[in-house]
Parts: C-alpha cells; structure tokens; sequence
C-alpha cells in the first residue's frame, strides 16, 4: 500500500507574503534584516531634501504608523514657504523621486548652466509649456536650470507673458531654494547669484534679432 506524502499547503500557507503591497513587504523585510528604510538610505532628522513636486523641504521626524496591522515608518517633511507638511513612507522615498541636496558640483553644472545660450524651441507654447513644467517637477537641478536660462529675460527683451512668467518665477525659487540651503545662502542673496550668472550669457534677442538656437516646428505665441 503506497504511504500518501505530507501536504505541504500549510507550510506554503503559512510562508506567503500577507501582502502584495510593496510599502508593507519592504517594511517588513527591512525589521526582519534587523535594518529600517532610514538606514538604508540615510535620510535623517532635520535634514534638507529635495522633494521633486515641492522642492527643498526638511525631515522634521521619522515616525512610525500601524496600517492594516503593519508598522510603516514615515518621514515628515515641513516645506515652510509653502506652509505645508508631508508624510512620506520610506519605501516609497525611491520611487518619489525624493533625494538629497545637489553636490556642489551638480550646483556649479547648474550655475554654468545659466550662463549659456538660450534654447528656445519653435513649437507651440502649450508643447513647451508642458515641457517647461516636467523639467521643474523633475526635481534635477541642472535641468531647471535649463528653464530658468530659456525662459530669462534681459531689460532689453520683450516683456514676458503672464504664463512664461509663472513658469520663470517657479523654476527660478526651486533653484534658489536649493542653492541657499547648499551653499547656507539667504533667499535674497541666493536669487542675486542666479541673476549675475544669467547676465553673464550671451546678449539675448531682441525683436529684431533671430532667436537663438532654435529649432523649426510649429510657433505660437505665448498666451
């Protein structure tokens, strides 16, 4: 008579992940390693980040939450300028982008940067306008550096319209704000230094000049 093997569904059962949610599963693996998220990555209290949709906040607590009967761990992060706070699991800092303060080499890329020639493309506003935007929201300092040198506008040019104005003033704070807690620079002086290395450029078009380095493609004006 042929003896019947064990079931090993219990065994199985019992090993299965409770979860599919990637924040628990890395929560738990990180307690089980003897090691949380913060270690990991090396964010820590009262640091400065650079949040890619917000810009530059600060880690005022790591705090720990029970959800679904998981304890997930939290960075809170107070951006003082916009008056706001956020919650950030720690499994979740990669995949938001969220990173440290530029290297003071990634910062002088950005400030040399300015001082190139402007790149404005020969597409329609709405097209750059949303390119504008991503790269802002990319949270990469060197390519909002792009937005604020493309976008610049000397004593000698025309006007800026109202929305390449929003967009100019938006790419022009998150760099300032970062290179002011990089270089523990105040807002005012940190703005001066963008401004000088903007005038450094090369002269910008007038009307009746052609624009530089541009590229063909459908043109609208900017509304």
């Amino acid at each position: 008579m042929t003896q019947k093997k064990p079931s090993l569904s219990a065994n199985a059962a019992s090993s299965a992940p409770r979860s599919s949610d990637p924040s628990k599963i890395a929560v738990s693996s990180a307690k089980a390693s003897g090691k949380t998220s913060s270690v990991k990555i090396g964010f820590k209290t009262s640091e400065f980040i650079v949040y890619p949709a917000h810009g530059v906040g600060q880690i005022m607590a790591i705090e720990e939450q029970e959800v679904a009967g998981f304890k997930l761990e939290l960075y809170v992060i107070s951006f003082v300028k916009d008056k706001m706070t956020l919650k950030v699991p720690t499994p979740k800092v990669a995949s938001v982008g969220m990173r440290k303060l530029a290297e003071a080499d990634v910062v002088k890329k950005a400030l040399e940067t300015l001082t190139g020639r402007a790149r404005v493309k020969r597409t329609m506003w709405s097209r750059r306008a949303q390119e504008y935007e991503a790269k802002i929201n990319s949270g990469d300092l060197v390519a909002i550096a792009e937005v604020v040198r493309d976008l610049y506008r000397s004593d000698i040019q025309p006007e800026q319209s109202y929305s390449e104005r929003q967009l100019y003033e938006a790419a022009t704070d998150r760099m300032a704000r970062e290179i002011a807690a990089v270089q523990k620079l105040g807002d005012s002086d940190s703005l001066k230094l963008i401004e000088s290395q903007l005038q450094k450029g090369p002269r910008r078009a007038t009307k009746a000049d052609e624009p530089a380095a541009v590229e063909d493609g459908d043109v609208e004006e900017a509304a």
